[in-house]
């Protein structure tokens, strides 16, 4: 990927930014995303891409935590940041004067993921889970994004876990809806797992934790389960179980050469990964995911700034 290609990754509370450069990143500091309405923060990244455009700067991409129609670079929903129903990739290319193209921050990653540190492509087929505040997915198939008719890869919203028995529940409230992936397995399902434990086992890390603190969280659990709790090593067990659940269902939808886990909740490890492989290889069909390894993410925090830059190398490249 020859010439140099500006990243940025906006989410609700921070912009991450780096320079990509004939295959070398190089990251820049944080900024707090101005989230007043949506000019300032579209003025916030056009002054972010000034900043850091230089005379060989290429092009621009901008990660964001939203459902995006890539074809016309409009934001069709977004989450955390006031983007919505805007024509973002007309109107940051006509303020920044390069062109900028927009991308789900989850799909970022998951090209970012398909790459090794030197640049070099070593996994062409790959579905990224980032697991955090939500769950967010991102498909890779021969080196580049798929992203359907709209914004494919929105696998938080699978539904892994519902009582069907009366037919389907008319959905109530606004996305997660119960049952899915991202209501069960992301971040506010392991602070509600942790609170229920707190409170259960009083005498326990994390009703110790609670005690103290005044509430606990999946942050707790982390803790505990690392420091050999039994408490805290079953609740990440259990969100670990759900996990895998999700990845049996985009293994046997997809098969794909890995399952990337990414986001917040990963830096659990082998104590969230193990029994979400466990339960994988029970709930996937039998013959499929024989190729499939599922691992935690290589680029780390950097991933999705990373996949921001290369989205822009990729198509300018084409």
């Amino acid at each position: 990927m020859n010439g140099e290609f500006i990243g940025l990754d906006v989410g609700g509370t921070k912009i991450a930014s780096a320079t990509l450069r004939n295959g070398q990143l190089e990251t820049h500091e944080l900024v707090k995303t101005d989230v007043s309405d949506s000019d300032t923060l579209v003025a916030q990244i056009v002054e972010l891409i000034s900043h850091l455009r230089g005379d060989p700067t290429v092009a621009v991409g901008v990660g964001l935590p939203s459902i995006i129609e890539f074809d016309t670079g409009r934001i069709a929903h977004s989450v955390n940041i006031p983007l919505a129903d805007l024509p973002l990739r007309e109107l940051l290319s006509d303020k920044a004067g390069i062109p900028v193209y927009i991308e789900n921050d989850a799909s970022c990653a998951a090209l970012a993921e398909a790459f090794d540190e030197a640049g070099k492509l070593v996994c062409p087929n790959l579905v990224m889970l980032t697991v955090g505040t939500g769950v967010g997915g991102g498909l890779v198939f021969d080196g580049r994004l798929y992203r359907g008719a709209t914004s494919a890869g929105e696998i938080g919203h699978t539904v892994i876990g519902l009582d069907l028995e009366e037919g389907a529940p008319t959905p109530e409230g606004k996305h997660p809806l119960p049952g899915t992936l991202e209501y069960l397995a992301a971040g506010r399902a392991l602070d509600r797992l942790a609170e229920r434990e707190a409170r259960e086992e009083e005498d326990s890390f994390l009703g110790k934790r609670l005690e103290q603190d005044g509430e606990v969280t999946g942050h707790d659990v982390v803790d505990g389960a690392k420091a050999g709790d039994a408490d805290a090593l079953r609740v990440l067990d259990v969100l670990g179980q759900r996990l895998g659940i999700g990845i049996a269902n985009a293994i046997n939808t997809f098969d794909p050469q890995e399952i990337v886990i990414g986001g917040g909740v990963s830096v659990a490890g082998d104590l969230l990964l193990e029994p979400a492989k466990r339960v994988a290889a029970e709930y996937t069909v039998p013959g499929l995911g024989r190729h499939t390894t599922i691992r935690l993410a290589r680029h780390g925090a950097q991933a999705g700034v990373l996949g921001a830059a290369m989205v822009a190398a990729q198509e300018e490249q084409k």
